[in-house]
């Protein structure tokens, strides 16, 4: 497992895209109803993950306050951080011949594509291979490596704020005699915990070649899957490659849903795990973000920002199309001009969190007015009231 994966809550949803002001004021007051309740949050508290719970609730600020302390409690019990660390799947390859699934590039928007052959999934096979037990863990190290890696990553790339995935699900073949009871109970774990552990991850869903075989099962599939869900997933036939091809360039879609990837040299496109988040470069900059993040969380400090490290709090960071820093240049043996790439993500990241500072800055001054504008108001009152108890 790639080191850092659960190091660091803030790294965790990449750079920031500005907030709305409403939902802003939301997110602080689900922060404080969840202290109210003697939670002290020293992680999973950043403004992204209190976002997804508010949203899967309809800004319904109690249910989510319920939602997110089921899914802190669900975290301590099932002890995610730990199968982060030292969970390993070894039967990894041979899960992949029997299930067939795995990331894939990204979709036009840059968010990571999540490609699942469904209909090609041996499930007497994966239970000779691994345990359910096992199987689900490796869904939560998954997950998180989502979370931690791939979202960030994608983030970097895009130049803009990433947080859910697209799914592709290829359900060739697939009718009502494959929901047997193990199967069954298979995808209720697994709804169960994306639905109410990782919400708001999923942007949409593309259900391909679906016959009349999985439109019947799709009936009793429907029931397990809450409102929210259903409105992502779009349910398609034969035709589907014009519909996939204008989210997805054909770069990053294997041939066998109509584009032209192969991973040849990783032995398919199922076992490549392309992506952003392979990028060395992306890879270094957040390993160097969460190797800081655990220095501050350490109680170490350090006053200077050098090429090697980036001190900056995460959960504060947005990046705008254009910047105004320029990279580093070198010119090479040949006079060519090579920008100094992980320098210039840097730069970018530092100055976007300085301006996204200053913002914060003005937000607490005109928080303090209005506190101000409070406490005048109560004293005035409470010199009436003297005033007429005399």
């Amino acid at each position: 497992m790639m080191k850092g994966t659960v190091k660091s809550q803030s790294v965790r949803h990449g750079f920031e895209a500005p907030h709305d002001s409403k939902e802003e004021v939301l997110v602080e007051s689900l922060r404080k109803m969840v202290s109210l309740d003697g939670v002290v949050l020293q992680k999973h508290n950043d403004y992204y993950t209190l976002l997804r719970f508010l949203r899967m609730k309809d800004f319904d600020l109690l249910k989510a306050k319920d939602a997110f302390l089921n899914y802190l409690k669900w975290r301590r019990e099932y002890d995610v951080d730990a199968i982060c660390k030292e969970f390993k799947f070894e039967e990894y390859r041979e899960l992949k011949i029997c299930y067939p699934h795995g990331y894939h590039g990204v979709d036009r928007c840059g968010r990571p594509v999540y490609i699942e052959r469904t209909g090609s999934v041996d499930l007497n096979a994966l239970l000779q291979i691994t345990t359910i037990e096992r199987f689900l863990k490796y869904h939560v190290s998954e997950q998180e490596k989502t979370l931690s890696w791939r979202f960030p990553s994608c983030s970097i790339a895009a130049k803009r704020h990433i947080a859910s995935s697209t799914t592709i699900l290829d359900v060739k073949g697939v009718g009502m005699s494959n929901f047997t009871k193990p199967a069954r109970n298979l995808f209720m774990e697994l709804q169960k915990i994306d639905s109410n552990y990782y919400p708001g991850t999923l942007h949409q869903v593309f259900v391909v070649n679906a016959g009349s075989g999985f439109r019947a099962l799709w009936k009793v599939l429907r029931a397990f899957l809450d409102a929210r869900t259903l409105a992502k997933i779009q349910v398609l036939g034969r035709n589907y490659t014009s519909k996939l091809l204008e989210v997805i360039d054909p770069s990053n879609l294997p041939t066998f849903l109509g584009g032209n990837c192969t991973c040849s040299e990783s032995g398919g496109c199922h076992f490549s795990d392309k992506g952003p988040w392979n990028d060395p470069d992306i890879m270094r900059l957040l390993q160097e973000m969460i190797d800081a993040e655990e220095r501050k969380h350490n109680g170490e400090s350090s006053s200077a920002t050098t090429n090697e490290n980036i001190h900056t709090d995460m959960n504060n960071i947005y990046i705008k199309d254009v910047f105004d820093v320029s990279p580093a240049e070198n010119t090479d043996s040949e006079g060519v001009t090579v920008i100094d790439k992980p320098l210039l993500l840097k730069l970018q990241a530092l100055e976007a969190a300085l301006k996204d500072a200053k913002k914060q800055i003005q937000m607490l001054e005109t928080s303090i007015e209005g506190t101000k504008t409070v406490l005048t108001g109560l004293n005035q009152h409470m010199e009436e009231l003297l005033g007429k108890n005399n």
